[in-house]
């Protein structure tokens, strides 16, 4: 029986990355942290390295060039359960919030996602529902330290949060401090699997890059995240096909990837799914899952002005 193209691609795509990992493994004098370890990533180009102590600290992160192309695996998955229904506005008003959690057991989205102040809210009224209640840290500009995020975390998973979107430093990653980048979301993610909830790291595309995006998500795989997310929608653009793609591309078949900001249509949502998002963040959730408008096609969803909220 003779394999299809897309086995083939998926099969050509593993052994890619098993063999540029390997490569970058024996190329580096970094010796590895006494009782600890050092993870390895390749993707579009370039190898980061990332060395954690036995307690699971980072304390150390780089990133090498190399030469290399990896292929895309994207998913079909049911649209209701793949939206995190939003409302990040800093005006939302309580009522707001009710009408997001009302409508996000009626579809059954896979979450709300909203501000940390509304935790306790959305905790009691989404109780006995398997919509999560996500919320964000660090949101929107990331520029808060570590050890704030960390707790910020550990505070809204006591207050009822089961699901975590936090922001990287942007600044940091753009300086080159990849040992701070992948602190910041390290932190994050002990805190958040401590409990077992996920974390999707926000990256904020639009401010990066594409060899910056390509870092923030290797960082965010190999800090042990469950999802990288493109944008937080209040930096002046949202996802992109491209990007997303990219991501995917970047993480592999195995991590989420989360298309936000500027998601508004079923045919949007079906351009990001198309392109490997495993996850939609989109405050017109309800839009979105009443299927294909009347009007014609929209084009892929590249806005550059987008709010994610």
């Amino acid at each position: 029986m003779v394999p299809d193209t897309k086995t083939v691609e998926n099969l050509v795509e593993i052994i890619t990355r098993e063999v540029l990992v390997a490569l970058a493994e024996s190329e580096q004098v970094t010796q590895t942290p006494e009782g600890g370890e050092c993870k390895f990533m390749c993707a579009e180009g370039f190898c980061v390295k990332t060395c954690f102590d036995r307690t699971g600290q980072v304390v150390s992160a780089g990133a090498d060039r190399i030469s290399s192309t990896l292929g895309a695996i994207p998913q079909d998955l049911n649209l209701a359960s793949m939206i995190d229904h939003t409302l990040l506005k800093p005006d939302a008003t309580p009522d707001q919030i009710a009408q997001l959690c009302y409508e996000a057991r009626k579809h059954n989205f896979a979450s709300v996602c909203i501000n940390p102040a509304w935790v306790p809210l959305c905790a009691e009224l989404l109780k006995g529902a398997p919509v999560k209640v996500c919320t964000v840290i660090g949101f929107p500009l990331g520029a808060t330290a570590p050890e704030v995020k960390a707790f910020e975390t550990t505070n809204a998973i006591n207050q009822g949060a089961t699901e975590i979107d936090m922001v990287i430093n942007i600044g940091a990653l753009k300086a080159r401090d990849l040992e701070l980048v992948a602190k910041d979301i390290r932190g994050v993610v002990l805190a958040a699997h401590s409990h077992n909830f996920l974390v999707k790291v926000i990256i904020e595309t639009v401010l990066l890059t594409d060899e910056e995006k390509v870092i923030a998500s290797m960082l965010a795989k190999e800090a042990g995240a469950d999802f990288v997310k493109t944008s937080t929608g209040f930096a002046g653009g949202g996802a992109t096909v491209n990007d997303v793609a990219l991501m995917r591309r970047v993480v592999g078949p195995e991590m989420g990837v989360k298309a936000s900001g500027g998601v508004r249509t079923f045919e949007d949502a079906e351009s990001m799914i198309q392109a490997g998002a495993t996850r939609i963040g989109a405050s017109a959730g309800v839009k979105i899952v009443q299927g294909p408008s009347k009007a014609s096609p929209a084009a892929p969803a590249a806005a550059p002005a987008a709010k994610g909220y």
